[in-house]
């Protein structure tokens, strides 16, 4: 569907909310939802459908392009902080791919792994050019006479000042052949790229431009320059090559600053993400190759199998419980699937195995708004209330609570999508959609489903299960015990967590062993899962690649488990002929940055949920 035809039906869509909301019940109001209903489920549809084509799957599921990047050692040698400022660099590189769940991580002292799904060649040939571009960003003054000392070099009368040398770039003006231009500028940089603090693209009159915005000091520095050297040009370089030289009509001091020059949309992009997330250290890739998923076709089927068998349950559970309401309630709740999963295809998330249960859950969780709707109309029908009347007040008295729930919660994820980044950020953002969904369905579609039954006369009585006889308990006289029994519970958890110390955390936070080994054939990836079995292991990542003739699997493990790890395969596989190729420390998948944004996040979460 293209984006033209998208933004209509979401005005569209506006409109016709707007209007619901502003009618009273009634006929009118009912079309009005059955038609937003409709035209949500068909344009669900149509941007899911093919879903083969349409979904894009995570490394767990289909696998993806690995990437090995080796830091390259210049004047001194690479230290721990250089390999981590280039970890959290690309993770952000990566991030402009749109590669959801992508794999990020230190390997040995000197190496990085990037594993991101989903990408086709030409997204691939990207990615290897915007992985590896250090993008070393300098502003450089040009000799400040309009050229007549270049002409005077040239012509034998003059010699190159010491502090400048000559460069050339292609100038193209608009609707003009690119001429090549020769500058007298300045070696050293007046001021460098280290003090952008943001970079976007956008189009203008003569095409796209890359916009930069410095951090006070660079701000303070670059309107000093510009004061002093009104009238004069001022090279733009990126990477050692001149992008443009524009005279310098006034000082700036706002702090921005724009590169021009001969960008597609995707280069300009490509360039303000880059430019963003420099990397100190030049890299080069040393290897890449496509990866099978993290985990085994028999782990995928299992999961699948787990979640489906989780929601039909769900389904079955309600309708027996709530009879003719619980089966609207199951119509409403299949919609809001199919809602959901058009709202994460059309935002273009990749979808993992810890997505599909995240989206299983949020289906779960919205049954809590029927059970709340459902509990009430039993309420108001004990009082000898009508159908009709005891289904409005339902629905009316339930609404405050319904509310209240998915705002706290929505709250939450507003704070996580702005403090958090990577995955953090992208669970927020299903969250909300879910939430959204989920309020539509319970109180929309499943209202109106109910309310049409009633009002036509199909439905005359409700009859539900009541397994649970009601009990009258003083919760609030028991307070100060609950409280208690509260603070002891956080108490006993608290103290667990810190003796337990680094073992509370996994592979993820704490980093492990990954070791590489070769076979001649295919390689079952189940029969290795089942060899690590007996020494507990058997839910480790394994992926598979192929280079030539071989086969190749890694396996990634934790701390100091490679040893055992390969003389239980060995032992266990020896048919297959598997040779060790390599052995190594790899670091944390969930860098500093990302875990320190990540926990702040939840922190301003709970906070806000307690205010």
């Amino acid at each position: 569907m293209s984006p033209g035809l998208t933004f209509f039906v979401g005005v569209g869509m506006l409109v016709l909310f707007g209007w619901y909301f502003a009618s009273d019940q009634g006929l009118r109001k009912r079309l009005l939802a059955s038609t937003l209903m409709l035209l949500l489920v068909i344009f669900s549809i149509a941007t899911i459908w093919p879903p083969q084509k349409k979904i894009a799957l995570g490394l767990d599921i289909q696998g993806g392009t690995s990437f090995l990047i080796r830091l390259v050692p210049g004047d001194k040698a690479i230290t721990k902080g250089m390999l981590e400022q280039a970890v959290e660099v690309i993770r952000k590189r990566v991030d402009y791919f749109g590669g959801g769940e992508p794999i990020i991580s230190p390997v040995g002292s000197d190496r990085i792994l990037v594993q991101i799904p989903g990408l086709d060649t030409a997204k691939i040939q990207e990615a290897r050019a915007q992985l590896s571009r250090v993008a070393k960003l300098e502003f450089r003054l040009v000799y400040p006479d309009n050229g007549e000392k270049l002409k005077a070099i040239d012509e034998g009368k003059d010699v190159i000042p010491p502090e400048y040398r000559i460069e050339s770039y292609k100038m193209q003006r608009e609707g003009e052949k690119p001429v090549e231009e020769r500058l007298l500028a300045k070696k050293k940089a007046d001021l460098s790229g280290d003090r952008v603090s943001s970079a976007g693209a956008s189009y203008e009159k003569d095409g796209w431009v890359v916009h930069l915005r410095f951090d006070p000091e660079g701000a303070k520095k670059f309107g000093d320059i510009t004061a002093a050297h009104v009238h004069h040009r001022f090279a733009i370089v990126l990477d050692g090559a001149i992008q443009s030289a524009p005279v310098i009509q006034d000082a700036i001091y706002g702090g921005d600053a724009q590169i021009t020059g001969r960008f597609t949309e995707e280069e300009a992009r490509g360039l303000a993400s880059v430019l963003e997330n420099p990397l100190q250290t030049p890299v080069s890739i040393e290897e890449e190759r496509s990866v099978s998923p993290t985990l085994g076709l028999d782990s995928i089927r299992a999961s699948i199998l787990a979640g489906l068998l989780g929601l039909a349950i769900t389904l079955v559970c309600v309708a027996i419980y709530y009879k003719i309401p619980g089966l609207v309630a199951d119509v409403a709740l299949l919609i809001n699937l199919i809602l959901l999963v058009g709202a994460l295809t059309m935002f273009h998330f990749v979808l993992t195995l810890p997505g599909i249960a995240g989206i299983i859950l949020t289906i779960g969780l919205s049954v809590d708004a029927n059970v709340l709707i459902y509990e009430r109309l039993r309420e108001e029908m004990a009082l000898g209330k009508s159908l009709k009347v005891a289904l409005n007040t339902a629905y009316e008295k339930a609404f405050s609570s319904i509310f209240d729930a998915n705002v706290t919660t929505l709250i939450t994820a507003a704070i996580l999508f702005w403090k958090a980044s990577g995955p953090v950020k992208g669970f927020a953002i299903s969250l909300t959609l879910g939430i959204l969904a989920s309020l539509f369905t319970a109180l929309i579609v499943g209202r109106n489903f109910l309310g049409w039954f009633v009002d036509t006369g199909r439905l005359k009585r409700v009859s539900m299960l009541h397994l649970i006889s009601a009990q009258n308990i003083n919760f609030l006289g028991k307070g100060f015990l609950a409280c208690m029994c509260s603070l002891a519970l956080l108490l006993a958890g608290a103290t667990a967590f810190y003796l337990r110390g680094e073992r509370n955390f996994g592979v993820d936070f704490r980093g492990g062993d990954l070791i590489t080994l070769s076979a001649p054939g295919k390689i079952d990836i189940g029969q290795v899962r089942n060899a690590l079995q007996p020494i507990g292991l058997a839910d480790a990542s394994i992926q598979e690649s192929a280079q030539g003739a071989k086969s190749y699997i890694t396996v990634r493990t934790p701390l100091n488990t490679s040893d055992k790890v390969e003389k239980q395969i060995m032992q266990t596989l020896p048919s297959a002929g598997f040779h060790v190729e390599g052995s190594e420390r790899v670091g944390a998948l969930v860098g500093g940055e990302l875990a320190k944004s990540s926990l702040i996040a939840l922190g301003l979460g709970i906070l806000g949920i307690l205010i």
